[in-house]
């Protein structure tokens, strides 16, 4: 068990490592570099043809190659030091400290929200297989799941916010509400998140629920099932008791590994709702080719599902004993 866990913990620790190495590199090789992007930006504000020249040139005398960069990069890493934002003139770290929460919120609120709709939701129709629930709740499962998110956020956009104004467009919280405690702050930052939130449950929620059906409708063929049934015990008993507590269980890995894959996706996310998360930074760092922010806020994502995964694998068999066992029959 213990070279089991050494083994997993490297493999995590060299994942992170290749995906740096690789970003570093990676993001280095998009065209236009960031003095390019800087010096562009620099002429439609109508600065100075000399000063821009000056701008250009110190910031040129401050490179240095790459694989010096990329020491240093590591080094600085080691320490905890992400650098300075190019385009924001800010420590990587704090940008990444002040946006990192408001998304973690988004993110992890509508994984709670679409798990908890699809084990009950799946659940149901694997009770119900081959009626016409069955065939209409499957039909729209996957019709909901061939949607893409930021189709619908943009949909949701149009019509609730600008045609109707029922929800904000933009911002983690209205002009003059400070972060507290305080039940004003909570509701107008979940007002603000509704959006982004019901953008991600809708689309995922179909997907997860197919999952959770044929989970369901495995474990219902399962013996312990029949004798459950046989021994006269209600059906309310044998779908909480025995076939939820076992089909949930597959969902167990899915539910974290979901919440990186969702961080990864709040950069198209959260520039839709103009929603000041990582995401939103991270795609205002790839448009002025803001190295060291884009490098931080990808190491952060990659971490998060890196540790994901990892988590999993680690407590997986404290979830479910039958990994450790081997054994394919019920829990009690």
């Amino acid at each position: 068990m213990n070279n089991y866990y050494v083994k997993r913990t490297g493999r995590a620790v060299l994942t992170l490592w290749v995906t740096v190495t690789l970003t570093f590199g990676l993001i280095r090789a998009i065209p236009g570099g960031p003095l390019e992007m800087l010096r562009a930006r620099l002429v439609r504000q109508g600065v100075d043809p000399a000063r821009i020249d000056s701008i250009i040139q110190s910031r040129q005398q401050q490179s240095q190659p790459i694989y010096v960069e990329y020491y240093e990069y590591m080094s600085s890493l080691l320490s905890g030091n992400l650098g300075e934002s190019f385009y924001f003139r800010e420590p990587v770290s704090k940008i990444i400290t002040d946006a990192l929460p408001w998304t973690v919120f988004i993110m992890v609120t509508a994984t709670i929200i679409l798990f908890a709709i699809a084990v009950v939701w799946g659940a149901l129709i694997a009770y119900k297989e081959g009626s016409r629930f069955d065939t209409v709740s499957s039909g729209m499962a996957i019709l909901l799941s061939s949607i893409p998110f930021y189709v619908l956020g943009i949909l949701f956009v149009v019509v609730f916010s600008y045609k109707f104004g029922v929800f904000p467009a933009r911002y983690r919280t209205s002009p003059g509400v400070s972060p507290s405690l305080s039940i004003t702050f909570v509701g107008n930052a979940l007002y603000h998140a509704a959006l982004p939130i019901a953008s991600i449950v809708i689309t995922q929620v179909g997907l997860q629920t197919l999952a959770m059906r044929g989970n369901s409708i495995q474990v219902l063929g399962e013996d312990f099932v029949r004798v459950a049934r046989l021994r006269g015990l209600s059906d309310r008993r044998i779908a909480v008791r025995y076939v939820g507590r076992n089909a949930i269980l597959p969902m167990y890995t899915g539910f974290l590994t979901l919440i990186g894959f969702n961080l990864g996706g709040s950069v198209i996310l959260e520039e839709i709702f103009t929603y000041t998360g990582i995401g939103y930074y991270m795609f205002e760092a790839l448009i002025n080719r803001d190295y060291p922010l884009m490098m931080g806020i990808f190491l952060v994502i990659t971490t998060a599902l890196v540790v994901s995964v990892y988590i999993a694998d680690l407590t997986y068999g404290l979830v479910d004993p039958r990994v450790k066992s081997g054994d394919s029959s019920e829990t009690y």
